[in-house]
């Protein structure tokens, strides 16, 4: 029988990992990439001759990649080198007041002791058991579930993790079940901030996505080259196993024939059969047929609110006034304020809190004495599709955004050449379909969490990896996305059928 072809949409980190592991289990699999470079996403800008990470900047959830790379027969350690950072990140307000959390709980207790006194530290510890106790209650009947539902992950969790939930109340906010926590209104900022690292509000994200505090608590890593080393070396193991990649090659259409994927036409006109796609996109792309009327049937019609955009500055400079660590977060006061404009009004916010992640810093590397590499991010509306977001709401936003640093004591130097910066405007061009929105749909409401679409589809032979899709936004999250998509392929009818080439330790053979 010949080959089965699958032919990948999509470089980034879902579709990296299913073009590895298919290619590993002898599939013919070619990557077709609108982009330049892989990683999508995970993306690094030039500055002045500096490679900036401009997209995702933590890595979080080894045993993700550990697996990912076991399965290929080779080891992160092998492969890449990642440093372990001793602070998880550094936290400033326009107050003047600052707080570290660091990789060791017990410094950690120390720190919000002396930062909130010692009943906000003991309360902190509740909040992390808590947040412990979540984790471990979701990640095998979500996290690792190819197609989770209530009824199911109901009788996935067993008594211990139903009764862990009941004790978070589910269909709580993440804001009002931080509420129950702590007493300082800092803290509850602090740790609310986790609900938009799934491009959502504290305000109307579920209390379960304090399980992120876990997610960093278990460790926060710096991988040398940056984020997109890691993209970079899933190609190359991909290709060492006879994936092939074409670069700058957008996808017009996904074919259809007799109910089935046959294929993949390019814009340049060229079409590649295929037995198998898997689409690494986002699935408003499929919704409003940019794809192909065939398969918007693939997802479901209605289109779920989108999640947060960004407005991001590239930044190679000198600092100075404040000791930044890799990642720094500016908080004001008014926090509610940068959600009510985004969500509620679909505007820039006029009070932003800033993101800082200083590339050169937090290791066991020398704090850089001249320019240092920067990203400095905003939350935004994804309405990169729309007329709201105006030349002169953004400049307003750029600079408030940077008043509130100058406020909190860090110098940013005048960039020469500029800073690169990137709107929602950029990323709806870069992530058609999307208005920007960077992690697919918004995770508002307990029920959000099963609303995403699953790796299968009802279109024959079309599988479905990425952010917008189960179990959602995030490196380690899109990842797992993309072996659940190479499994469903795996899976699949055509290749019961078909007898592919056994993995081995070393390498791949044929039997």
């Amino acid at each position: 029988m010949a080959e089965h072809q699958v032919v990948v949409i999509g470089a980034g980190m879902a579709g990296l990992v299913s073009a590895l592991q298919l290619a590993q289990q002898g599939l013919d699999v070619t990557v077709v990439e609108a982009a330049a470079t892989p990683g999508g996403k995970v993306r690094q800008l030039v500055v002045d001759g500096a490679a900036i990470d401009s997209g995702p900047t933590v890595f979080t959830m080894r045993w993700v990649f550990d697996q990912i790379f076991e399965s290929a027969g080779t080891s992160l350690e092998a492969e890449l080198r990642i440093r372990p950072l001793p602070v998880l990140a550094r936290h400033w307000w326009d107050d003047g007041s600052s707080l570290d959390l660091f990789a060791d709980p017990a410094r950690s207790f120390d720190a919000v002791a002396a930062f909130a006194g010692p009943d906000e530290a003991r309360r902190f510890q509740g909040f992390c058991a808590q947040a412990k106790a979540t984790y471990a209650a979701l990640e095998g009947p979500y996290l690792r579930s190819a197609s989770p539902s209530m009824l199911g992950m109901s009788l996935g969790l067993g008594a211990r993790g139903l009764a862990a939930l009941a004790a978070l109340g589910p269909l709580r906010s993440l804001w009002h079940s931080l509420g129950q926590h702590f007493t300082d209104p800092r803290l509850r900022q602090l740790f609310g901030r986790y609900a938009t690292y799934t491009g959502s509000s504290p305000w109307e994200a579920p209390a379960t996505l304090m399980l992120i505090a876990q997610v960093e608590l278990d460790g926060v890593w710096a991988i040398d080259g940056g984020m997109h080393a890691l993209a970079r070396c899933l190609e190359r193991l991909a290709r060492e196993r006879g994936a092939a990649f074409r670069y700058l090659s957008p996808c017009e259409r996904i074919e259809v024939k007799n109910g089935r994927v046959s294929g993949v036409t390019l814009a340049s006109g060229e079409t590649l059969p295929a037995d198998s796609v898997v689409f690494n996109g986002d699935v408003a792309a499929l919704r409003t047929g940019l794809l192909g009327q065939p398969v918007r049937r693939a997802v479901k019609p209605k289109a779920p609110p989108r999640s947060l955009s960004a407005i991001t500055w590239s930044i190679h400079t000198r600092t100075s006034g404040l000791a930044l660590d890799r990642h720094n977060v500016f908080f004001r006061n008014d926090y509610a304020s940068e959600f009510r404009d985004i969500f509620g009004h679909g505007e820039l916010p006029k009070q932003p809190t800033v993101y800082v992640c200083a590339q050169d810093r937090g290791t066991d590397l020398a704090a850089p004495t001249g320019r240092e590499r920067l990203l400095c991010l905003v939350n935004a509306p994804a309405a990169g599709d729309l007329s709201t977001i105006t030349p002169e709401a953004i400049e307003q936003c750029e600079n408030s955004s940077f008043a509130l640093l100058r406020r909190c004591g860090l110098r940013i130097e005048s960039a020469e050449p500029p800073s690169i910066r990137t709107t929602p405007v950029d990323f709806h061009r870069l992530f058609p379909a999307t208005g920007g929105a960077l992690y697919g749909q918004a995770t508002h409401g307990w029920t959000s969490a099963f609303a995403r679409s699953s790796a299968s589809t009802p279109v024959t032979g079309l599988f479905l990896a990425g952010g917008s899709v189960h179990p959602g936004p995030g490196v380690p999250m899109a990842a797992l996305s993309g072996q659940l998509a190479a499994a469903a392929v795996m899976a699949s009818p055509a290749l019961t059928r078909w007898s592919p080439r056994v993995a081995t330790s070393g390498g791949t053979s044929t039997p």
